[in-house]
């Protein structure tokens, strides 16, 4: 059987144990760690997982035809990636690279406005169902053992904004402003006017909204814009979770723009997934059903285009495993409304969602992925000559009397 093959193949740790449509079993692994059974309901599916396991078996478990008897689906995805950390990596070649980049990553503006749709456009009343009351989609940061995913989101955005050095009335641009949370809080905490711009109709909406009820409408603003169609100059510029949407083909426009768009005096901070060991390819079921269009950038890719852009890097951080466990907390509180999802939408798309935060969180835990923040400049003494700056500006904006303000 071509999929029992394949598996011995893959599976050297952990127990699991595959039952085949015919009624037979087999068992994989050295018997370490919890036991996970699933069942493959047709020789259809099998032959299917066989031939292309990294689209077939998210495939196979949003359609049924995967089934996870004994364990849970995140049990069966880290016994596959675990084991996955210990084969050779496959990389694009230069004709597939060039390939994948013409085909699936070119992201023109209506593309992409297209791709964003598909991820985005979903209800908030969804989102709200396993975020944080922010509405923050992205990476937090867990400055302490036991931190809740509502104080690793504050934390978050407060480390970006002691990045940023803000000061009263610079003018920010948010690229990729989400539902506005991180603008939010710096035009209220920073002083800031800030301008924010999505392809998302839904979060423009949400942000909008969010920004009236809070009285802050007059100094946060945002618009239904591309980052190639803003306009400049600003003081501060700052992205966080967009960047991973912008595609391979697009890096240089990216930073070309950022630098057009930044004062001479001014700071950038960059917010994205990376991966730590070199360039590679997006996920095929990821890119088919989660994030078309997507790619996430090795971060040598990137500083060529940093450098040719006229930037200057002033900082680099790499946030390693506050992405697995910000993913650890959004499966869990997805999980607790599990239900009340189907019914906004249904079993197909739960399972759906189910692969991919399981899926994700084991990218950052066995695989290459981490995040990284970049902070640049066109000046060499833009920012501080030691980090000590980050840490005063985190601590004075935590004090009691800011958060009651």
């Amino acid at each position: 059987m071509a999929l029992q093959s394949f598996l011995r193949k893959v599976v050297r740790e952990g127990s699991l144990t595959v039952r085949s449509p015919d009624g037979s079993s087999f068992h994989l692994g050295d018997g370490c760690g919890p036991p996970v059974t699933v069942a493959i309901t047709s020789r259809r599916w099998a032959a299917r997982i066989a031939a292309n396991p990294g689209l077939a078996l998210g495939e196979a478990y949003m359609e049924g035809g995967l089934v996870v008897e004994r364990g849970g689906i995140y049990d069966f995805v880290e016994v596959i990636g675990r084991n996955a950390r210990l084969r050779p990596r496959r990389r694009a070649g230069p004709l597939e690279r060039w390939w994948l980049d013409r085909r699936l990553q070119a992201n023109q503006r209506a593309e992409a406005r297209r791709n964003v749709a598909h991820h985005y456009d979903l209800s908030v009343d969804f989102y709200r169902r396993f975020l944080d009351a922010d509405l923050q989609y992205s990476c937090a940061y867990f400055t302490h053992p036991g931190a809740s995913l509502e104080e690793a989101q504050l934390a978050k955005k407060r480390h970006i904004a002691a990045k940023l050095l803000l000061a009263p009335e610079q003018r920010v641009l948010d690229i990729g402003c989400g539902w506005g949370g991180l603008g939010l809080t710096l035009a209220q905490e920073g002083g800031v006017q800030l301008e924010g711009v999505t392809l998302s109709e839904e979060q423009l909406a949400t942000a909008q909204a969010r920004a009236e009820a809070a009285g802050l409408a007059g100094r946060a603003k945002f618009s239904l814009t591309d980052y190639r169609d803003v306009q400049g100059p600003y003081d501060r510029i700052v992205s966080v979770g967009m960047f991973e949407h912008v595609g391979r083909p697009n890096f240089q426009t990216y930073f070309d723009q950022v630098s057009r768009l930044l004062k001479d005096d001014g700071v950038a901070v960059i917010h994205s997934i990376g991966r730590s060991e070199g360039p590679s390819f997006t996920q095929a079921w990821i890119a088919k059903y989660i994030f078309p269009g997507g790619y996430i950038p090795a971060i040598s890719e990137v500083m060529t285009c940093v450098e040719r852009a006229g930037l200057i890097v002033t900082d680099v951080e790499i946030l390693r495993l506050h992405y697995a466990e910000t993913l650890r907390a959004w499966r869990e509180r997805f999980n607790l409304q599990r239900a009340e999802i189907a019914q906004l939408y249904d079993e197909r798309f739960c399972r759906m969602w189910e692969f991919y935060l399981c899926l994700s969180e084991i990218a950052f835990r066995y695989r290459d992925h981490m995040v990284f923040q970049l902070q640049l400049s066109k000046k060499v003494d833009a920012v501080p000559v030691t980090r000590d700056y980050i840490g005063e500006a985190e601590r004075r904006l935590a004090r009691p009397q800011r958060r009651a303000a």
